[in-house]
């Protein structure tokens, strides 16, 4: 009688810490997909921001259509989870070269509404970039939680598998040139 009482304190132990290593996953995935989902407003800010001001240099520098079309490609590129982890280092690209352009017409750099659309864009990217640094610390926490031991045992066993960290791609690494 008293081994079946150990037996089943026993079984019950491992019940209990095999819950309670599931839920901590659970919480950790949870909050990688939350930290993802704020990046994302952020980045649906920037995409609605982006034709305004694609427009607003537009009516000035009409002849400047191949930076144009390449920010209006870039944003249409960067749809879904992966895309806009790798798209977002050709958005940023393309903003770049937008504001070069827009700095050979003086008229433009002085325009309300471009300076308005051009701070707004400077908020966004300051948010953009927390962002970014609150996924990477989800991501790394979620994925230590994976791979550190005995927890990466009960990961695999569970189907809890590491997250992509945000990472700059070689092009937002270099310095943008300026004409």
């Amino acid at each position: 009688m008293n081994i079946l009482i150990i037996i089943g304190a026993v079984v019950f132990a491992l019940f209990v810490i095999v819950v309670g290593f599931y839920n901590s996953f659970v919480r950790l995935r949870n909050k990688v997909s939350e930290a993802f989902s704020t990046m994302d407003v952020f980045l649906k800010k920037r995409y609605d921001l982006i034709p305004e001001l694609v427009a607003v240099v537009k009516g000035y520098a009409k002849h400047e259509t191949d930076v144009l079309t390449e920010v209006t490609a870039m944003r249409a590129r960067a749809k879904g989870k992966a895309g806009q982890l790798e798209g977002e280092v050709g958005i940023g690209r393309a903003l770049e070269q937008l504001f070069v352009v827009a700095e050979a017409y003086p008229d433009l750099k002085a325009n309300e509404n471009f300076l308005n659309l051009q701070k707004d864009l400077k908020k966004i990217e300051d948010d953009i970039a927390f962002a970014r640094r609150y996924y990477n610390g989800s991501v790394r926490e979620y994925n230590n939680q994976c791979q550190l031991f005995p927890m990466n045992i009960m990961a695999k066993i569970l189907g809890f598998r590491p997250a992509p960290m945000f990472a700059a791609g070689k092009a937002e690494r270099e310095a943008p040139q300026v004409f």
